[in-house]
């Protein structure tokens, strides 16, 4: 049962890890757990925990119950109070008797926030599988084309020339990062009871003695639920301290931002103009219904789409946090709920998007060579200003940088016709300062060092080392 579809391409990648048979799953889970713990502190008859995990069973998770737990949900707003008792009816027929220890102590919010950090470790797990294979695949990619020179581009304009391993290397590192906040950001199991106080938790586990006793008895038992359900216990209530939601939702969305960004590049290369990079095919994918000539980037798009949707489900969730008031929430915690279901399957499901096109992606390095060479002697022209500065002196009201720049726009495309330029301008020089090797009375000397200049592959700057070091980066991150 997936809740998304038509509108939204790519989402039954991941829906099913956070659909509303997902969220029911989840929410017996935690009430399971809940009983479980309380056997393990003594409170209930482990065959009282036996009966009410069996019971979990028993609750009907087809389409017209889900829908019928829907409707039911507007009563209390929220899902947890129609499905309690649905699951209570089944504990009873499971054990013979109604069992109070089912939900005995704990709020609604205990169970949906706790039910959520359930869904969404498991959507955490897949998550970090996807982005491992995109970040695997990139550092590939940035080892292969360390040393393949092509034309960097800002704001939109040719600028000096890159490797592509460099590019390739700025997607791993956006890559890594966003896998490191998802990692981080982990939600807790919550409790805190009507009021955020745990009196009935306290007075369930109260035995006369005195109130620090009880508490830690109170302790134990948060302790074994977490336990049971696989989640951290936080040092206090977090009812209306929305902060670990925000955490988790900023790591989808950063995520969605870093695979954005990847698809930004590969959505301008594989413009047929420009022709650097290809998506990989399957079939019936890239096709057009009205030309069947073209191959679209579909999972780039896609990636787009995603990385423009998630900041305003995003912005959801943070309004709900800040709308926190009191000791629960009177709306806020509502809005959170869709919003961060959306961003957390969407994030999903362009990390497998982004991993099949990190995997497949083909580079080729022909077109990116053709295009550095007809984007023209201004790439170099940093690089002549530089070597030249202390070569040429002023002349006509120019400066040295002014007059490499003149002879540039005088020979835009023509690397040889600009060296030879260069150099009659560096021969009537009076005694210019050069290279070792170099002389200003042998005119082919000068000529070579000048076109030399104009070597694109010689002025790469820290590019090898920086792609170096976002692989053994990206290494160290997945063997940690």
């Amino acid at each position: 049962m997936i809740f998304t579809g038509l509108l939204t391409p790519g989402s039954h990648r991941a829906a099913e890890l956070a659909d509303d048979r997902a969220v029911v799953r989840a929410i017996l889970r935690v009430e399971d757990a809940w009983v479980a713990a309380q056997s393990r502190t003594g409170l209930v008859p482990a065959d009282a925990a036996r009966a009410a995990h069996s019971a979990v069973q028993r609750v009907a998770l087809d389409e017209a119950a889900l829908n019928e737990l829907a409707v039911a949900s507007e009563g209390g707003g929220n899902p947890v109070i129609p499905l309690l008792a649905a699951y209570r009816k089944a504990v009873t027929e499971e054990y013979g008797a109604p069992l109070g220890a089912v939900h005995a102590s704990l709020t609604s919010q205990d169970v949906m926030d706790t039910a959520l950090a359930l869904l969404l470790r498991d959507v955490r797990s897949t998550l970090l599988e996807n982005l491992a294979r995109t970040g695997n695949a990139l550092a590939r990619l940035v080892a292969e084309h360390r040393d393949t020179v092509m034309v960097g581009r800002t704001l939109t304009q040719h600028a000096l020339p890159i490797s592509f391993g460099l590019k390739a290397a700025s997607w791993l590192a956006a890559v890594d990062d966003a896998a490191d906040a998802v990692r981080a950001a982990r939600l807790p199991v919550s409790y805190g009871g009507a009021s955020g106080t745990l009196a009935a938790t306290m007075a369930r586990c109260s035995d006369g003695g005195s109130s620090d006793q009880t508490f830690g008895r109170v302790t134990g038992l948060l302790g074994h639920w977490a336990d049971e359900l696989g989640l951290e216990l936080p040092d206090g209530v977090w009812h209306t301290d929305r902060v670990p939601v925000l955490r988790v939702a900023s790591g989808y969305a950063q995520t969605t931002a870093a695979l954005a960004r990847m698809a930004n590049d590969v959505l301008m290369m594989s413009r047929p103009e420009v022709g650097e990079l290809r998506e990989p095919t399957a079939e019936g994918r890239g096709v057009s219904s009205a030309m069947p000539q073209k191959q679209n980037p579909v999972l780039s798009v896609l990636l787009k789409r995603t990385g423009i949707a998630a900041p305003g489900l995003l912005s959801q969730v943070f309004a709900g946090a800040s709308a926190a008031d009191d000791e629960r929430p009177d709306g806020g915690w509502h809005a959170e709920w869709a919003a961060l279901r959306e961003l957390a399957v969407l994030a999903t499901a362009a990390s497998s998007h982004a991993a099949e096109l990190a995997g497949g992606l083909t580079v080729d390095t022909e077109r990116m060579a053709h295009n550095l060479e007809r984007a023209g002697t201004g790439v170099m022209a940093e690089r002549l200003s530089a070597a030249l500065a202390s070569v040429l002196s002023e002349r006509e009201g120019k400066n040295a940088k002014q007059r490499v720049q003149a002879a540039v726009r005088a020979e835009p495309w023509d690397a040889d016709a600009l060296a030879s330029a260069l150099a009659r301008e560096i021969e009537a020089e009076q005694d210019p300062t050069l290279p070792e090797g170099v002389s200003a009375g042998d005119p082919q000397s000068v000529t070579r060092w000048v076109r030399s200049l104009l070597d694109p592959r010689g002025y790469l700057g820290a590019s090898g080392e920086l792609c170096d070091r976002a692989v053994a980066r990206h290494e160290e991150r997945t063997t940690a």
